[in-house]
């Protein structure tokens, strides 16, 4: 009897002992789960997302979650609201633009990534490297070259009753290309100037689209021929359709660059996790995400295919002081919102 007893006890902590590894591997596996906050050009059956997150997973055994939030102005308004509770671990996406909005949420902590040697210093706009940056690009108009309209030469030839439903322009509200935008007019035109040029452009704008995938979707769709982009956006088109039929427009006036980043939350239980996908970013993920997102890798490193050749360098680029921007962009958005409201 007693050694039936033994035998059934020694039974109930072997069951016991197996449930307990099977829990721990269990929690093992959440523990090495990220949630990774993104826009939705990332996340995109085109974006780089697909191909990047399947990979990184395989070579760390780490898990994604990947949380599309829209636009960059979006995404990172999202994680601002949710503070502390935000449940994401890194958020991938911010632009240089939206830095100072970033660094005010305390929601950021730094990471001196050991890849950023090989990042040129100018497209690290945070010292502290709170934001890190993995692509920049420099904004430009999109032409349809297969249709009867005449490419602009200016960003004064847009305001041409020429252009009239001709152009898809994107929300400084929503976009971070939108913002980008108005980034941009503001350096040619200065505050006193601006807004004229958005009146005008505005009458000739087919539409105002809410983010970069819902507008340049618009353009490829044959809605408008004319929308704002990237330099880099006909790469895309000469890799996978063999087609140098958008093309980017260069104009004198010079044309403003962004960075974009991507950020680690202090709030995150899974740092090393997310650090070892930082560096993946800036090393194996840097030419796909380039690619995808019609920009520029930050690492000197990497190999681009010869279709950037069809992506125009401006002789004049650039960009203007994050806190700069964050002391005077609530006003130029009221003031945009409102001349173009009264249209």
């Amino acid at each position: 009897m007693k050694g039936r007893i033994l035998s059934v006890i020694t039974l109930l902590l072997c069951s016991s002992l197996l449930l307990f590894a099977q829990a721990a591997d269990e929690s093992t596996g959440e523990d090495r789960t990220l949630t990774l906050y993104c826009y939705d050009t990332f996340s995109s059956e085109w974006g780089s997302g697909p191909t990047l997150i399947p990979l990184f997973e395989e070579e760390t055994g780490i898990k994604v979650d990947v949380v599309s939030t829209g636009d960059a102005v979006e995404m990172l308004s999202r994680a601002i609201m949710e503070g502390e509770d935000c449940p994401a671990d890194l958020v991938m996406g911010i632009s240089d633009d939206q830095a100072s909005k970033a660094y005010e949420s305390g929601l950021f902590e730094p990471y001196d990534s050991p890849v950023l040697a090989d990042v040129d210093d100018s497209l690290e706009f945070d010292p502290e490297h709170r934001l890190i940056p993995f692509d920049y690009g420099v904004f430009a108009f999109v032409w349809d070259s297969q249709s009867d309209v005449p490419a602009p030469k200016s960003l004064d030839d847009l305001m041409d009753p020429i252009y009239k439903d001709k152009i898809i322009l994107i929300d400084p509200r929503t976009s971070s290309v939108g913002l980008g935008l108005l980034m941009w007019t503001i350096e040619v035109y200065g505050e006193d100037g601006y807004l004229d040029w958005w009146r005008a452009v505005g009458q000739n704008a087919l539409t105002i689209a809410d983010g970069w995938s819902s507008g340049y979707g618009l353009f490829t769709e044959g809605e408008a021929p004319i929308v704002i982009s990237y330099t880099t956006s006909p790469v895309y088109h000469v890799l996978w359709e063999d087609s140098t039929r958008y093309q980017a427009l260069v104009f004198p006036e010079g044309h403003h660059k962004t960075v974009e980043s991507i950020g680690m939350l202090a709030s995150s239980k899974h740092k090393d996790e997310a650090k070892q996908f930082i560096d993946f970013i800036l090393t194996e993920g840097q030419a796909e995400t380039a690619i995808a997102n019609s920009m520029y890798p930050v690492n000197s490193e990497t190999e681009l295919p010869d279709a950037y050749q069809w992506a125009p360098v401006p002789d004049t680029v650039f960009s203007m002081d994050p806190e700069y921007v964050a002391a005077n962009i609530d006003r130029w958005t009221e003031e945009w919102t409102q001349a173009m409201i009264n249209l």
